[in-house]
């Protein structure tokens, strides 16, 4: 059985943050940059809050078959709650989005090694 490769993004917005808490964020935010931004299975944490208080978390995840989807979803949206709950950060307005790359259209690269096999 093949699995689905799944991309979970997940969005929101610091809420309530107090001086303290944005100095650690500002003091952090290289290891956060969003020029850094992958997905991976523990979540990547990108932001730039000194423009402002938007954050993303990029999860990488696999199922067997399309019924869990939602639940790959919801452990995302899970875990960065968690994240953020357990690093003392308020939030709000999460939103979250998830990728089937199995269902993603093939780029012309793609195709071209996809012939160059099949040959």
């Amino acid at each position: 059985m093949n699995s689905r490769s799944l991309r979970v993004t997940v969005r929101g917005a610091f809420a309530d943050l107090s001086a303290e808490q944005r100095a650690d964020l500002l003091a952090d935010a290289a290891a956060h940059d969003v020029l850094r931004a992958e997905y991976t299975r523990e979540g990547h944490l990108s932001y730039d809050v000194a423009a402002r208080p938007f954050f993303t978390f990029r999860f990488a995840d696999e199922v067997d078959v399309e019924d869990e989807i939602p639940a790959a979803q919801a452990r995302a949206v899970a875990t960065a709650e968690s994240w953020l709950t357990t690093h003392g950060y308020g939030y709000r307005d999460l939103t979250a989005q998830t990728v089937d790359l199995s269902q993603q259209p093939m780029g012309k690269r793609q195709r071209r090694e996809a012939a160059r096999r099949a040959d």
